[in-house]
Order: structure tokens, then sequence, then C-alpha cells
């Protein structure tokens, strides 16, 4: 473990811990890519249908990792203090956390078709979204159950075995892909199904690489001692931190879901040109979410060392690396937007040019967004670190929902600039949530002394 005490200590720290959570990150969004890639090949009902679908998947997943994302600060303290059973109570009472939530959002998947009908979707697109959500259920909690261990595997600064594994999910994803979406190598042609079943064979095919290497690297924490056993303390310190993590969570990914929903409202090209936007700029957010992850495993360590400076010079160093990456995917949205729009659509789509045009318009405003995202994304990470999250929840509501979704419809809605004028919307509250939450880690004492 490496305890840095200059800036240039903190930047090879973050770079050696962040670097393969930022690899397996972009490996993961790689699948949702690969979906989109595919399907925009394949036909513009059924583009439109895996926008949506994918959108309420990640919606669903990605509040559901709130307790893998509890699991990382607090498995960090525990090594900090060298209490194996700690690390063991914690991981598993995240594997049961996941499971529980898991029960409760099954429904959902299972009827969505019903639920975007009344979100006034078009029936043809919730159809072929409800479809895909049906099967992908299937892999919800062995995509949570993989995010419980990396985060695991993370807090343990042992991030190359988790890039690797997500790698190897993300090539098994794209191989079935090509096959079971358009009928190839003799597979039967299944559309959108087919990049479902996909979808759901990574994290199944990650868990047991994931366990053999476990057992392998980490007997001492005997992770899966009673696995069956309910830990109430245990449970209670993952739930009352992983809830106010999965509703951030929530709040932010919500904010993009229902610009797809508003979107749907505008057409079908406008649907599939935000889905291929959408693409792009996760692709960006990925990486900082990769420091973001970094951030806080290394806040979780300087907390449990009573080390205020290092947590404060691994901030300020997290927080300027993800600001020089912004100004590089920046240039890359403004620079060559026709040539990353194109890249999803057939040349002989008769709508391409519209949708380009679309997306183009879109990636102008990403670049406007994207280094607020980044910003707020770190200073997420920080307050992660040292375990804050109730007020931070407060804080992304108030930015996303009361100012970021109303801006988006009165700019896209009431002033006419349709697309581009939701994703205004977007600028306007992850702007607000980088200012808030930045304030918030940066005027305050966080390790007593």
């Amino acid at each position: 473990m490496i305890h840095p005490t200059t800036y240039r200590g903190h930047a090879k720290a973050v770079l050696l811990l962040g670097l393969p959570l930022i690899g397996s990150h972009i490996a993961q969004i790689a699948i949702g890519m690969t979906d989109t890639l595919m399907m925009g090949w394949y036909g513009v009902p059924e583009l439109a249908g895996i926008v949506l679908a994918s959108s309420m998947f990640f919606l669903l997943f990605i509040v559901g990792s709130g307790f893998a994302f509890a699991v990382m600060p607090m498995v960090a303290n525990a090594v900090g203090a060298d209490d194996h059973v700690q690390v063991r109570r914690v991981t598993r009472m995240g594997l049961w956390a996941s499971g529980l939530y898991v029960i409760f959002i099954l429904p959902i998947m299972w009827w969505s078709e019903t639920l975007l009908l009344m979100l006034g979707q078009e029936p043809v697109v919730a159809g072929f979204a409800q479809d895909y959500l049906r099967i992908t259920a299937i892999g919800l909690y062995p995509s949570l159950f993989v995010m419980v261990i990396k985060s695991y595997l993370a807090a343990l600064e042992r991030t190359n075995v988790v890039l690797w594994v997500t790698i190897a999910g993300a090539v098994v994803n794209g191989v079935l892909n090509y096959a079971l979406i358009f009928g190839n190598w003799g597979a039967p042609e299944l559309g959108i199904q087919g990049a479902a079943i996909a979808s759901v064979m990574m994290p199944i095919a990650s868990i047991p690489l994931l366990l053999a290497y476990i057992a392998h690297n980490t007997p001492e924490h005997a992770l899966f001692q009673r696995i069956w056993g309910f830990d109430r303390v245990a449970f209670g310190q993952v739930f009352r931190l992983g809830l106010p993590i999965g509703l951030t969570n929530l709040a932010e990914t919500a904010l993009f879901s229902a610009t797809a929903i508003m979107m749907g409202w505008v057409g079908t090209l406008e649907l599939a040109a935000h889905g291929i936007a959408l693409q792009w700029t996760a692709v960006a957010f990925m990486v900082h979410v990769g420091l973001s992850n970094a951030a806080t495993v290394r806040a979780g360590r300087a907390v449990g060392r009573i080390d205020e400076t290092g947590l404060r010079r691994g901030g300020i160093t997290t927080l300027v690396m993800a600001l020089m990456f912004s100004c590089v995917f920046v240039l890359l949205f403004l620079s060559v937007p026709d040539l990353l729009i194109g890249v999803f659509l057939d040349k002989a789509e008769p709508a391409r040019d519209q949708i380009m045009t679309i997306g183009i318009g879109l990636l102008v405003m990403a670049a406007l967004f994207h280094v607020a995202d980044s910003a707020q994304v770190i200073a997420l990470g920080l307050l992660r670190g040292v375990q804050d999250a109730r007020v931070p929840l407060i804080m992304a509501v108030v930015s996303y929902w009361l100012v970021g979704i109303p801006a988006g419809y009165l700019f896209g809605f009431i002033w006419g600039y349709g697309a581009v004028g939701i994703w205004m919307g977007l600028v306007c509250g992850l702007t607000l949530a980088a200012v808030l939450l930045n304030y918030r880690f940066w005027t305050r004492r966080w390790v007593q002394v």
C-alpha cells in the first residue's frame, strides 16, 4: 500500500489504482455500446427500443450498486485497521443487500412495457424495450454480485484482475451479439433479444473467474464463510451508507433516463440520436468514475490513518487529473462529432443524415456539461471515502431534479430548442451539482485528530 506525501506521489498512487478501474469501467460500458452499435446496424425502431431499455436497466443497476459502492470505503477502512473479520462481514452483507434489492426490482423489469406506454413512448419501441428487459432481468443480480466483488478488490488495491475479467466479459458479449442479433455463424437471428442474451452472459461468465482469484489470493478473508448467515450489525452499516449512495446514483442516472423519455416525446429519430451521443458521453464519464473510485479508496485510507493533509492532497490531485482528462474529451466531441455519430449508423439507413445532424448538436452540448460532470463525480467519490452520503444526496436531488429536469423541459419544449434544449438542462443540473458537492468537501475538516 502506498502512503504518499507529495503531489507527485499522490498522482502515482491514484493512477496505479485508477487506470485499471478506468479500463474496467470502459469495458463494462462497451457492452451497452456494442448493443447500441449493432442494433443501429439492425434497425432504427430496435435501436430506439434498446436505448430506452438500456437506460432503464442502467438506472436500476446503478441504484443497486449503491451497496457495492458502500462496501468500497468500508473495506478500505477495515483493511487499514487490519480487521479481516470486518472485511468479510461488510462484503457478505453487500451481497445480501444487493440480492434483496433485486427481489423488489424484478417486477418493474418484467412489466416495463406498461410503464413505458404510460410515459408516452411509442408502442413498437416500448415492446422492443420490454423484450430486452425481461431477458436482462436474469443478469441483474449477477451484475450486482460482480460490482460488490469489484469494490472489495478495489479497496484492497487489486484492480488489475478487475480489468482483465471485465475485458474478457466484454469480448464474450461482443461475439455473442454478432452471432445472436444477426443470426451469424449458424445462430438464430434474435434481434434485440439476442443483444439481451449476450449482455446477460457477461456477468455470469465473470463470476467464476473472480471467485477463483479470491480463493487463491485472499484466503485470509474467508469471504464466503457462512455466506448464508445474516449479520444484522454489518447489514445495517452497509444499508445506512449504501442506500443514500444508491439514491444519489438514482438522482443522477434518472436525470439521463428522464432526458431519454423526453427525447421520445420529440421523436424516434431524436431518441436514436440521443442514445448514440449518450454512448460517447458514457465512455468519457467512465474515466471519471474510475478516478472517483480511486478517490474513494484513497480518501478512506487517509481517514483510517488520521491523515488530513494526505486526504486533501489526494483530493486535489484526483480533481486536477479529472479536469485534464475532461479537456481531451471536450476537444474530441468538438473536433470529430460526425465521425463519432456516424460509426453507429448503417450507411444505407434512410434517416442517417437526420440522426447525424441531431447527434452532432448533442455532442456540442456534451462538451459543455462534461467538465462539470467530471468535477461533481470526483467530489462524490471523495465524500463517499469519508462516508458522507446523506447531504450529498440532498444536493444531488436539488441539482438534477429541481434544476436539471425543469431546465431541460423549459429549453426543449417551452422555448422550442428540441433535443438540444433537453440537453441544455443537463448542463444546468450538472454544473450546480459540481459547485455544491465540491463546496461541501473542501469547506469541512473530515479527519478528527
